[in-house]
């Protein structure tokens, strides 16, 4: 049907949508079109169209079975599956399983009735071509991007996702997963199966054979590729279900032609296994660059770049798609598809690519051969670039190289200087006119005259005033005319782009007298002996003047409508009669050809009107858009039009000859071939040009359409009645409902916009006309008046009747604005008028339309009424409510109330308030802002508008407050409990969220406003959250805000001491501590004395203190704080141990030795009854290094003299805490002693006194204590059997007794009947005789006395069985 073309531009970003079968038959899904191009041949060549798909071509497959070849399949966005014939190019049958766009599908190559697809949900179906039978699957709820069914097994699919996740499913078993496969990081842009259907031949790399155990289990699996945004590829296992290799893209520097910077690009990563080759993978890379992979090489011997031979061959951007066939000569091809708008075909023996297919995206709005360079054309196309192709070249039938520079729009116009070879000028959607050298390098001109609106038309001609004065070697002999949407031309001048162009208009009023304004300028024609240039107008009159001074010679009144396109008859090698032909199209269906010989040849002294054309061309069905002479016949024209279809015509005869119907949509630009008085170049709106002959179209005039019929009658009633002369010249301009740029010229500027997001395309070849979207009505306004509107449009003799009877009025022989002369209240007087009124009024009630209602009653005065019924009906309004005070102050009140309780309704409360406010109701206002919670507003008007210490104002702050408190808003709720005056409240507020930085803001809020109690609890948590996160420097500076906490600061600085000393296992998970550089012990004074320094020397307290910080003072501060229960569940152990040991100190400085025991046993048996054995006997070993508990300090020389009974029993049971802890030390240091002395071949000898542990002993084993204990054990028994007894017999009688549980709950511990337990003396006995079995220090009487004590006092088993090995 057409020679060459070039196809529209491939889909981005498609994982597969494009595919090529064994017949050398490549299909391509552009837009929602499928071509199908041949590449079997040395050089391509499109063959058809596959059109029906209402969205975007997401994916393409071809069957590759044999006998099948010719069938392929499609995906799309708009969620359906199409199966096509690719020979006869229909349509086979239509999927829609599918609920959202399709993202990918694939035919089988193993079952040739099995397609698969995948959509953005995550759904995956199975279509059997055979049946039509379809299986949804759901494996995974995320995004697909790619899928791809395994060469070798039938059932086997890759999934590719978004997220970087691939899985591998069975579709026979319900899509159930086989693998999921990790590694990618970001979406997964392609996959590709092994040719080989073994994982043989990449077990050279010792990582795959690891864990095989020397099986061949690669020979049940495949290998899979990926290819991913996040810049690798991945050749996976499918029978380990893991990664075997990664290749990462190596970076590339773009080779050839430079590319738009302007232009932002992503990575598509696209991965290719060719049949046959198992080790060898061709992928994508950053640039356009295709590189081929050796999988069983490492390091830059893996991979070869395509194309190397010589420069150019390499895409300039990224690859979307590859696919490769093996042709029956043998040849391998590669084709692959690019951003860069073209399609490559590659030799995969040579690495060479054998051709170029250029390709469009966007419509081809012009094109023009050169008239010096034969066989130069140029491409003016809406993807934002000029393609100039030689189409007499032998070698490459597709030679075109494209220009973008400088251009950065839709290239609307284009023209060839007559003169200057090489020299193009363009014109763009945004009124930007420039000039392209196309046979050098350099950025184009750009004329610094920019038009408003999009550029129609460009042509040469000879200058005119301004630019033809000067000398007459200084002048150009051609200037450039730009026409564009605004209707202005411009005269550029081409040596000097850079000035300023001038407006035709300014000479053709002065030259020709003209004082109106011109008709906006639609497009224009030199002829092309350059001596008169037509002119077109949006009035669709055509006016032709004389250069230079540009003189109207005449005025061609023939269209009604927008011109759109001229053409006068070439000069060369035709007769002198035919030199004056000018042809016009326009948005009529008509094309008018006029001769204006007479007129040229013998210019008239003032314009002539020419009314009738010299021939008709009548057969289109839509308006003309553009048409071209040929060079090669005499008086014949091609036209093309918006139905779609081109027109050759003898003009002479007004005969149409041949009828193109081969694109899809409407056309925008013809041009007759120079060389080829056969051939011709058409271009539109569906993104491609056609080269096709006229002596090959099987039709001769335009498809039939309903505008065919209705001109042809038009022209039979025109021809009866020749002699009256036609109405067209006489009549004013009528643009019938076209915008003021309508017709051709404002369709693809509305169509600009909207280019590249096209969606109406025909199901067919041959497109229907397109609607018009200029002649929709717009929506008409309800009419205030409608009954009597309605009687005006009545049959004509009742229209007639109402003249009649409006003239009676006089004579009083009937009423108007009643009854059946209801309308005639209009044309009466204004009783009548107001009668009328009355009855519109009541059909408008019938009706509902009460704001027309309202307008009635106010035009007739009644404005209280008018006011009234809006409020009664809910229809105020701001107009109504600013004609309200004309009514007084009163109805205006009135209004403004209603009004406010509308807009509540319609919840506009700020607006209701501020109406409050023009009828100074201020209070009303703020409450109506209060209670519907607008606090914010309500108090930025209450403190605008009233006194400060306003009641309102406290009640405002007060309620926001608790709302904003209730909504969890802490820190606003304290800004309006301090702005209430409320200090107390806003701190108790900032407390609760109960973190540090609150409570510290809420201390130091408290202590500024005078609450002293409430700012010392608040710094109290505060330094306790601080402290627990071992934050000293911090808790410090909170409690030193306030004098009155110092004793609470000596607590913190013992407590780091603690910290800072002592071994805290439960520290071990605790963050890392922020201290103070006096946090450690230094000497051996015991910590008692270190925190007597540290205190004089940081706080100032000493012995000699008095005042608040007095040791007295301080210590009755401190007798306040409680300490919890020791249990092992209690954080902050050193903290609460601390109390004691602070209390301890101060008691000290007060010589009070009784306290001062009885605080250090707390601290000590603290540690050690919340089960902190280790921390007890570490603090013991710090506070007493002498094991001494009488001496309190060896720095601070202290001896305690006891008096109480009570402080000596303490003083008692803290020696023999010390002795305890000291005994379990020497069964531990002697254990360790003795292996090490053995290994030495040493004798183990006895190196301690026997005093110091006879000492211990006399201490620890006491029988006194032992009785005691043993009665405790025993009566603990009794307790818990009789709690057993009690509850089952309140169980058995089903009672709620519970005090024997409450009783017998915990373990009876050794503080039971004494204030200050001892140690276990049976449980120092067994360390004891564990002891003797290590050491010599253990005497025989010592010994015996402690197995005297376990056989009298061991009663309970676990005791007994330990105790065994001793006493027999």
């Amino acid at each position: 049907m057409h020679e060459r073309s070039l196809p529209a531009s491939p889909n981005w970003y498609c994982s597969r949508s494009s595919d090529v079968n064994d017949s050398g038959l490549l299909g391509v899904g552009a837009k929602n079109v499928i071509f199908l191009i041949d590449v079997s041949a040395s050089s391509c060549r499109v063959t058809g169209e596959l059109v029906g798909h209402k969205d975007l071509v997401s994916g393409f497959s071809f069957c590759q079975h044999a006998g099948q070849s010719h069938i392929c399949v499609s995906s799309s966005s708009d969620g359906t599956v199409r199966f096509w014939d690719s020979d006869s190019k229909v349509l086979l049958r239509e999927h829609a399983a599918h609920q959202t766009s399709v993202a990918a599908v694939h035919w089988s190559p193993v079952d040739k009735n099995l397609v698969v697809s995948g959509d953005e949900k995550g759904v995956v179906v199975c279509h059997w071509h055979n049946t039509g039978d379809t299986a949804s699957f759901f494996p995974e709820p995320r995004t697909i991007v790619c899928l791809t069914c395994s060469p070798h097994t039938w059932s086997s699919v890759a999934v590719g996702y978004k997220d970087g996740m691939i899985v591998l499913i069975d579709v026979s078993k319900k899509g159930e997963v086989m693998h999921r496969l990790r590694g990618h990081e970001d979406e997964v842009h392609s996959l590709a199966w092994s040719p080989v259907a073994s994982e043989e031949v990449l077990q050279s790399r010792p990582e795959d054979t690891e864990g095989s155990g020397g099986q061949r289990a690669y020979e049940k699996g495949c290998y899979l590729a990926s290819g991913s945004k996040d810049q690798t590829m991945r050749i996976w296992s499918s029978a380990k279900g893991k990664s075997v290799m990664t290749l990462k893209l190596p970076y590339l520097k773009k080779r050839g032609s430079a590319v738009d910077p302007g232009v932002k690009e992503r990575l598509w990563l696209h991965v290719h296994w060719p049949t046959g080759r198992p080790t060898q993978l061709v992928s994508s890379c950053f640039g356009g660059e295709l590189v081929m992979w050796d999988l069983t090489k490492t390091g830059k011997q893996r991979w070869t770049l395509l194309g190397t031979s010589s420069e150019g061959q390499n895409h300039s951007r990224i690859v979307f798609n590859m696919s490769s066939v093996r042709l029956q000569d043998g040849r391998e091809l590669l084709i692959s598809t690019s951003m860069d708008r073209e399609i490559k075909c590659w030799d995969l023996a040579s690495l060479d690519c054998c051709w170029t297919l250029p390709t469009l995206g966007g419509f081809v709005y012009a094109l023009t051969f050169s008239p010096v360079g034969a066989g130069c054309l140029a491409l003016g196309v809406g993807d934002n670039m000029i393609r100039v192709w030689n189409t007499l070249t032998t070698q490459n039938q597709y030679d075109t190289r494209s220009f973008w520079q400088g251009v950065k729009s839709k290239v609307t116009a284009l023209a060839w200087h007559p003169k200057k070879e090489g020299s193009l000028s363009f014109g763009t959607d945004d009124g930007k006119v420039g000039i392209f050298e196309v046979f050098s390098n350099r950025p184009p001109q750009i004329s610094s005259s920019y038009h408003k609106k999009t550029v129609y038309t460009l042509a040469w001609g000879p200058p005119v005033p301004p630019v033809s004065f000067g000398a007459a070697g200084g002048k150009p002999s051609h200037s450039l005319y730009s026409c564009a949407g605004e209707g202005v031309i411009l005269q550029h001048d081409p040596s000097k782009l850079s000035g300023e162009a001038s407006d035709i208009d300014k000479l053709i009023r002065d030259t020709n007298g003209i004082q109106h304004k011109l008709s906006p300028h639609t497009d224009l024609s030199w002829k092309p002996d350059g001596k008169v240039v037509a002119v077109g107008n949006e009035d669709g009159c055509v006016e032709v003047y004389e250069a230079p001074s540009l003189k109207q010679l005449c005025s061609i009144q023939q269209h009604h409508k927008i011109i759109n396109t001229l053409r006068w008859h070439h000069d060369h090698g035709s007769p002198p009669e035919l030199h004056c032909l000018l042809a016009s199209g326009s948005s009529n269906t008509t094309v008018y050809v006029h001769d204006l010989r007479s007129v040229i040849e013998n210019p008239p002294e003032s314009p002539v009107v020419v009314t009738e054309p010299y021939r008709r061309l009548c057969g289109h069905t839509s308006k003309i858009t553009g048409m071209a002479w040929s060079p090669h016949h005499e008086a014949r024209l091609v036209t093309v039009s918006y139905d779609g279809t081109a027109q050759v015509w003898d003009v002479l005869q007004e005969e149409p000859l041949s009828n193109y119907r081969g694109h899809v949509g409407y056309l925008l630009c013809v041009d007759w071939s120079p060389v080829d008085p056969d051939v011709i170049w058409t271009g539109g709106k569906d993104f491609t040009l056609h080269e096709w002959s006229v002596s090959k179209q099987e039709f001769t005039r335009p498809p039939k359409g309903k505008k065919m019929v209705d001109l042809r009658e038009k022209m039979k009633a025109k021809k009866k009645n020749k002699k009256t002369p036609a109405a067209g010249g006489a009549a004013p301009p009528q643009t019938n409902g076209e915008p003021v740029t309508g017709g051709e010229k404002a369709g693809p500027g509305a169509e600009l916009s909207a280019e590249e997001e096209e969606d109406e395309v025909s199901s067919t070849s041959s497109p229907a006309p397109p609607s018009d979207l200029s002649t929709l009505k717009k929506k008409k306004p309800r009419s205030m008046l409608p009954v009597s509107t309605a009687m005006d449009h009545r049959p004509k003799e009742e229209l007639l009747q109402d003249c009649v009877t409006l003239a009676s009025v006089r004579h009083h022989s009937c009423v108007p604005g009643r009854g059946e002369h209801l309308h005639l209240g209009l044309f009466s007087d204004r009783p009548a008028l107001y009668r009328m009124f009355e009855a519109e009024e009541e059909a408008h009630v019938e009706a509902g339309h009460f704001d027309s209602v309202v307008y009635l009653r106010l035009w007739s005065g009644d404005l209280e009424g008018a006011l009234q019924l809006a409020t009664e009906k809910g229809e105020l309004s701001d107009h109504l409510l600013s004609l309200a005070p004309t009514a007084g102050f009163g109805v205006w009140s009135r209004t403004v109330e209603a009004f406010v309780k509308q807009l509540c309704l319609q919840e506009q409360y700020l607006k209701a308030a501020s109406h409050l406010l023009s009828i100074n109701k201020l209070y009303e206002a703020v409450d109506l802002l209060r209670s519907h919670k607008l606090y914010r507003e309500a108090i930025a008007l209450a403190k605008a508008r009233l006194p400060a210490d306003e009641p309102v104002l406290k009640e405002l702050y007060t309620c926001w407050a608790a709302t904003l408190e209730k909504d969890g808003h802490f820190s606003a709720a304290a800004k309006c409990h301090l702005a209430a005056g409320a200090s107390f409240d806003a701190a108790k507020v900032i407390a609760r969220k109960n973190d540090v930085p609150s409570l510290r803001a809420a201390a130091g809020l408290a202590r500024i406003s005078g609450e002293a109690a409430l700012a010392r609890s608040l710094a109290l948590r505060c330094a306790k959250d601080l402290a627990a996160a071992r934050d000293w420097i911090g808790a410090q500076d909170v409690l030193g805000a306030q004098d009155v906490l110092l004793a609470h600061r000596l607590h913190l600085c013992v407590a780091e001491l603690m910290a800072a000393t002592l071994t805290d296992r439960q520290a071990e998970s605790q963050p890392a501590a922020r201290g103070h550089p006096w946090a450690s012990l230094d000497g051996d004074g015991g910590i008692q004395g270190r925190v007597r320094d540290v205190w004089e020397a940081q706080f100032g307290v000493s012995q000699h203190s008095t005042g608040h910080r007095g040791a007295g003072a301080l210590l009755q501060e401190l007798e306040s704080a409680e300490s919890p229960t020791p249990t092992a569940n209690v954080p902050l152990g050193q903290l609460h141990s601390s109390l004691h040991l602070t209390r301890a100190v101060l008691s000290w400085l007060l010589d009070a030795d009784g306290p001062l025991v009885k605080e250090l046993w707390r601290a000590v048996a603290w540690f050690r009854e919340a089960g902190h054995f280790a921390v007890s006997a570490e603090l013991c070993g710090l506070l007493f290094p002498d094991h001494d508990v009488r001496v309190c300090s060896g720095k601070h020389s202290k001896v305690l003299f006891l008096t109480e009974e009570e402080a000596e029993a303490a003083a008692t049971s803290l020696q023999a805490l010390v002795h305890y802890h000291h005994l379990y030390q020497r069964w531990w240091s002697d254990s360790t002693l003795v292996p090490a002395a053995a290994a030495n071949g040493a004798a183990s000898e006895e190196t301690r006194p026997r005093g110091e542990l006879d000492a211990l002993a006399s201490a620890l084993l006491s029988e006194r204590h032992a009785a005691f204990q043993a009665a405790q054990r025993s009566v603990g028994q009794i307790q818990e059997r009789l709690a057993a007894m009690v509850l089952k017999h309140s169980r058995a009688q089903a009672g709620q007794l519970r005090s024997g549980e409450n009783e017998a709950d915990g373990e009876p511990s050794d503080r039971r009947g004494s204030v200050y337990p001892h140690p276990d003396v049976v449980e120092c006995c067994l360390v004891l005789l564990l002891l003797s079995k290590s050491s010599a220090s253990v005497s025989e009487s010592l010994q015996q006395k402690a197995k005297d004590l376990l056989r009298k006092y061991g009663t309970e088993t676990s005791t007994r069985r330990a105790a065994q090995r001793f006493l027999t």
